[in-house]
């Protein structure tokens, strides 16, 4: 007889915003850390302090790391082992400067009486985040700081694999910054 042993999996939890929330082109991939253990939905959470979440190339949602700033946003919150941490990791491109991970307080978006938790997000880099907010933020119509990543704002997200594959995201961020529109 085996015995049981009731050994922790060390989990993070992780702050979604855009993406991988659900209902969204890369939420397969928490779909695909549930089925193998690695990821778990936790609750739909809003930050606690107010943040700017805008649109960057191809509709791609960035958090800049400004609290204060912007709209308390709407997300949903994962726990993800270290393994499930690493495969989100490699889709926000940490190693290649596209996104930081670091902590954000977040409460129940649904009026629980959980307090406050810390969980991770993944804010823009901040070698451009100042100037895409700069550049997004003053737009009105379709466009500017937004407090949801919705079906609205995403209309016009252009998936990875359907993207010049000759530019890095660096490039295109770039190539968006310097547009004028």
């Amino acid at each position: 007889m085996v015995a049981k042993t009731n050994q922790t999996i060390p989990t993070t939890l992780i702050f979604t915003y855009g993406t991988l929330k659900r209902g969204f082109w890369n939420h397969m991939l928490l779909q695909d850390l549930m089925r193998t253990g690695d990821a778990s939905f936790v609750g739909s959470y809003r930050t606690k302090e107010s943040f700017p979440l805008v649109c960057g190339p191809y509709r791609v949602p960035f958090l800049i790391n400004s609290p204060g700033s912007g709209y308390r946003v709407e997300g949903e919150v994962y726990a993800v082992t270290d393994r499930g941490l690493a495969r989100t990791d490699e889709l926000e491109g940490l190693n290649n400067g596209h996104y930081v991970r670091l902590p954000i307080d977040v409460v129940d978006a649904n009026g629980g009486v959980g307090g406050v938790v810390v969980a991770e997000a993944y804010y823009a880099h901040p070698s451009y985040a100042m100037e895409l907010w700069r550049k997004e933020g003053k737009k009105k119509d379709g466009g500017g700081v937004i407090n949801s990543y919705s079906e609205k704002e995403a209309k016009g997200y252009v998936k990875r694999k359907d993207r010049p594959q000759h530019l890095s995201f660096l490039d295109h961020i770039r190539i968006f910054l310097s547009s004028s529109d």
